[in-house]
């Protein structure tokens, strides 16, 4: 096959009308197959249960987008049976072969791109950018993970010393968990999926119980790129049926887990265990969510960040681990940047994501909309409401972007992750006080610098402490291979995903040496 060599699936163009009647006609193709029933998928072969998962569309929680069946612990077990007897055939398969499933798969995907975007839009209710960034985000981490795996296959050189040959090659590990989240239904679950199969490991793949279609038609991609039966066994189900069993299961080699810090570290925890007859240490890769910041200093263009603010808190509705939760500004801006974020976020419409008019869309479920709602509550009596601060959940899940000025950087606001469209503004003497107010958190995951004084740049590289720091931007949109993509503290274990030492979290490595 020949490797391609682009960096980057492009985003689409929507203020060109061929690309919007295209995505349109997407959605009325997604549109035509909903409701429909789909198996759980082990050792390749379709199983129905009697339970399942109904995946409605958060915009309008009439609409069904589909229902999956619900694995239970005796689906687990055929699973991890299906993945360990496929581990014996697939660890031995050639690295260029697992590659290529990649690539064909990313193909694949590319000639149905608007598809798998439009799904996102009725399933995840993302708005038209986002669900593309989305989709794009996935056929990236599938190229660059097919691409690193052909540069890591021979191994990395040691020294050898006459009469004497060594050898350090890379071995994969077992059968992997994965676990993937809801709000990059499509990217994360996908990456973390073929960055575990890909290294010659086997999966057990649960998806977030909110957007399993998606997951589903993923493997219904890798199977028709050839993916051999058992290497990737699908089992949707609810984390509190099988979610400590397959992390506890002593043939579970390792998880690989995104998702809130309260269930990362129940998993980091119980993966410590070792049980009876387990013979190894789990590997835990974890990627827990953030409270992220954006400082603004004195010396800055405040119009660009008022912009990034703005855009890095409310795109998808606030849903990424890499939102902007925080806006530290230094005082002697600090007006001037509020006032100009409030105008930008009136300018802001919400409502169902299948008109692309709509900058925001739903947030995930009832449950999150209810989290939420009580965050602003909380926020009245911290801070001082901009704007925003209504949810209305009768048809789907919409809550108004909200903004809150004046808070104690120790506020429950400015310190606990609330997953939604709200952002806090807090005051800062000075840039040395922002980095400081900036690193009062126990996360550590994204962060931004709005500067022109490249001092205090600097100063934030070395001190401002989280995992993807970025200068004159936003602190969302990492791409593969430009930006890898983990963070510090409680963000997780800073397994870079979309880096060049992600697949070795996969992977171990092997020492042989001969006496010629």
């Amino acid at each position: 096959m020949v490797l391609i060599t682009y960096k980057h699936e492009p985003f689409t163009d929507f203020t060109k009308e061929k690309n919007q009647k295209e995505f349109a006609k997407a959605i009325q193709l997604v549109e035509s197959y909903l409701g429909k029933d789909y198996p759980l998928i082990i050792n390749g072969e379709s199983i129905t249960t009697e339970d399942h998962i109904i995946s409605i569309n958060p915009a309008n929680k009439k609409e069904v987008i589909g229902r999956v069946s619900k694995a239970d612990r005796k689906m687990v077990e055929l699973a991890m049976e299906s993945a360990l007897r496929a581990f014996e055939t697939w660890k031995k398969t050639k690295p260029e072969v697992r590659a290529n499933i990649l690539f064909k798969a990313s193909a694949i995907i590319r000639r149905r791109k608007h598809e798998f975007s439009a799904l996102l839009v009725k399933e995840a209710g993302k708005p038209w950018n986002e669900a593309d960034a989305d989709t794009a985000e996935a056929i990236d981490f599938l190229e660059y993970y097919g691409r690193q795996m052909l540069e890591m296959k021979n191994g990395k050189k040691v020294e050898s010393r006459p009469g004497e040959y060594n050898r350090y090659d890379y071995i994969p590990l077992g059968v992997g968990v994965v676990i993937s989240p809801w709000n990059f239904a499509f990217a994360i679950m996908a990456g973390t999926t073929v960055a575990a199969l890909v290294s010659g490991n086997t999966v057990l793949l649960k998806p977030a119980s909110t957007t399993p279609i998606i997951a589903a038609k993923f493997i219904e991609v890798l199977i028709e790129a050839g993916l051999p039966k058992g290497v990737v066994n699908f089992i949707p189900s609810s984390g509190s049926e099988i979610g400590d069993y397959i992390v506890d299961h002593p043939k579970t080699r390792f998880i690989s887990f995104t998702g809130s810090r309260e269930v990362g570290t129940r998993i980091y925890e119980r993966a410590a265990k070792v049980n009876e007859s387990q013979i190894w240490l789990k590997r835990v890769i974890a990627e827990m969510g953030g409270k992220d910041t954006i400082i603004v200093d004195t010396e800055a263009d405040l119009e660009l960040a008022a912009q990034s603010i703005v855009r890095s808190a409310f795109g998808f509705s606030g849903q990424k681990c890499s939102a902007c939760s925080r806006a530290i500004i230094v005082e002697d801006v600090y007006d001037q940047v509020l006032g100009r974020a409030v105008e930008l976020t009136k300018e802001l419409t919400v409502g169902d994501p299948t008109n692309p008019d709509h900058f925001m869309g739903p947030v995930n479920d009832q449950n999150a909309f209810d989290k939420i709602m009580n965050y602003i509550e909380i926020g009245m009596d911290e801070g001082r409401l901009m704007i925003g601060g209504a949810g209305d959940d009768t048809i789907g899940y919409f809550i108004q972007p909200t903004i809150f000025a004046d808070a104690d950087p120790n506020a429950r606001i400015m310190q606990e992750e609330i997953f939604g469209p709200v952002v806090a503004f807090s005051k800062a003497r000075d840039f040395t006080h922002a980095i400081k107010i900036a690193n009062n958190t126990e996360y550590g995951l994204t962060g931004a610098v709005i500067s022109n004084n490249r001092d205090h740049l600097e100063q934030a590289r070395e001190d401002f402490h989280v995992g993807n720091l970025y200068f004159n931007r936003g602190c969302t949109g990492a791409i593969v291979g430009y930006q890898p993509f983990g963070g510090f503290n409680m963000s997780g274990t800073d397994s870079k995903a979309g880096g060049p030492d992600y697949l070795l979290l996969h992977l171990q490595a092997k020492t042989t040496s001969e006496m010629l």
